[in-house]
């Protein structure tokens, strides 16, 4: 809600003199709504005249990049990455153009995330980017499940009875 306020006051504001610079708006909700509400910002940002307010936009919806295409002020620009044996090194540098690919796997492991969890991201990753939506969970370890059978024991009651 805080980061909805925050842009309804930004677009109800913005004026052609406005410099704007927001961050992966529609982050905090699902998927298709955080897509529809950042595409539906740029546009409203970029109006229809030969002028606006100077934006910069950070997103993670790949999406976004095509409306470069309909919108003849947007302009798309990355941060440049080198990569090397499945690891990848921030250049520093911002270039033209959109991102060729995600690295968010790669990110995960840079920032410290259990190999296992990041393997399985691959896994998992894998699997939908081949459109099958069949991903199977491990069984559980045996050690994992509960030696014995764990009961509730009912609440002592004894103070009601005394009312």
């Amino acid at each position: 809600m805080v980061e909805m306020n925050e842009t309804a006051n930004i677009l109800n504001n913005a004026t052609d003199r406005s410099l704007i610079i927001l961050d992966e708006i529609g982050r905090g909700t699902s998927t298709y709504d955080g897509l529809s509400i950042a595409w539906a910002v740029v546009e409203h940002l970029h109006g229809t005249g030969d002028a606006g307010p100077r934006t910069l936009f950070a997103t993670h919806y790949q999406e976004l990049t095509q409306l470069e295409k309909h919108l003849p002020r947007m302009r798309n620009f990355s941060v440049a990455v080198k990569e090397w044996n499945d690891e990848i090194v921030f250049v520093r540098r911002v270039v033209p153009g959109a991102a060729d690919r995600s690295y968010g796997i790669q990110v995960a492991r840079l920032a410290g995330l259990p190999i296992t969890v990041i393997d399985r991201a691959k896994t998992i990753l894998a699997k939908l980017e081949c459109d099958d939506a069949d991903v199977t969970l491990p069984s559980p370890a045996p050690s994992a499940r509960p030696k014995k059978k764990i009961t509730v024991a009912p609440e002592d009651d004894s103070q009601l009875s005394l009312l």
